[in-house]
């Protein structure tokens, strides 16, 4: 049974700085947590990624968390 992906608050400021940065890289990290196994492995192919961003987002620089970056 595959545990849903909570982010902690160590997460949610790994997220936030690169958010930042790099909005469209914030997004794919956090789908690639989410998906991830319990040893933090990712088994799709690039195509499957692709799909899931779509399906994940409607828009790859939208913040993706509840709540608003902090400034």
């Amino acid at each position: 049974m595959k545990k849903t992906f909570t982010p902690n608050r160590k997460f949610r400021r790994k997220y936030d700085r690169v958010f930042r940065k790099d909005p469209m890289a914030a997004n794919i990290f956090l789908l690639v947590c989410e998906i991830s196994n319990e040893k933090g492995q990712v088994k799709i192919s690039p195509e499957e990624l692709a799909a899931l961003l779509v399906t994940r987002f409607e828009d790859l620089g939208e913040y993706a968390l509840q709540g608003r970056p902090k400034k």
